[in-house]
């Protein structure tokens, strides 16, 4: 057993960490022993036949091994090879050796309740809301970690101040006579819808969810931005 205990410890290994194990296919008794059920022991025994052929090559090579180091002469030159019939595949001319045969494909499972779904799924349609839920509240918690780590702050306050600075940099004479929140709201904000947010947050030098919240409506930009997004839309009444 222990020349192919690897593939045997790979199986079960890749059967325990792609399916869970169900409770009614173990028996606790009352010493704390834990018995294998029916259920689970056939499952087990039906790759019994493929270990079987994994050992037998290795079980006839030490069987030639001992045969070899006999004291007295024998008239048969090697024993018998009754598992793998390696030498009536030699008489015959065929190669020797048994055909390799892979272990048994693991029925795919739920991760939860162990029901059978299809390939390339993880949870069944009853499971798969409630894990998809915790995954979306996970993800949120990091979400909130990150935002609040020492790299975002000092990110978000190195764009407040350029924000700041710009600002106040702004002149109201220099902004053209045409352009009031009434035009930014009719004839440029409507048109946004065409502009990717990615496009927008690089023209503003503002991050992509304000630019997100600015291309929906959500947020009314400052007035030194409109005529820049005036430009990226098209909206220009004679004015270069």
């Amino acid at each position: 057993m222990e020349p192919v205990r690897p593939a045997v410890d790979a199986y079960l290994l890749d059967w325990i960490t792609q399916q869970p194990l169900r409770r009614e296919w173990f028996f606790e008794k009352r010493d704390g022993n834990c018995r294998l059920m029916g259920s689970f022991a056939v499952r087990l025994a039906e790759t019994a036949p493929i270990w079987g052929r994994a050992v037998a090559p290795i079980a006839e090579w030490v069987s030639r091994t001992l045969w070899s180091s006999r004291s007295r002469l024998s008239r048969q030159p090697t024993p018998p090879t009754r598992l793998t019939e390696n030498h009536r595949r030699q008489a015959r001319g065929r190669s020797s050796g048994l055909p390799a045969e892979r272990t048994p494909k693991l029925p795919v499972v739920c991760r939860v309740c162990g029901a059978l779904i299809k390939t390339g799924q993880r949870y069944c349609a009853a499971c798969a809301p409630a894990i998809s839920k915790a995954e979306l509240v996970k993800a949120a918690r990091r979400g909130r970690v990150a935002a609040h780590s020492d790299e975002a702050e000092a990110q978000r306050g190195k764009t407040q101040r350029r924000q700041h600075a710009a600002r106040r940099a702004w002149k109201s004479s220099d902004f053209p006579g045409w352009l009031n929140e009434e035009i930014y709201r009719e004839k440029i904000q409507p048109k946004l819808a065409g502009v990717t947010v990615s496009t927008i947050a690089r023209a503003l030098g503002v991050s992509e969810p304000h630019a997100a919240a600015i291309r929906g409506g959500q947020r009314l930009p400052h007035p030194r931005h409109w005529l820049r997004l005036a430009r990226l839309v098209g909206v220009l009444f004679g004015v270069t």
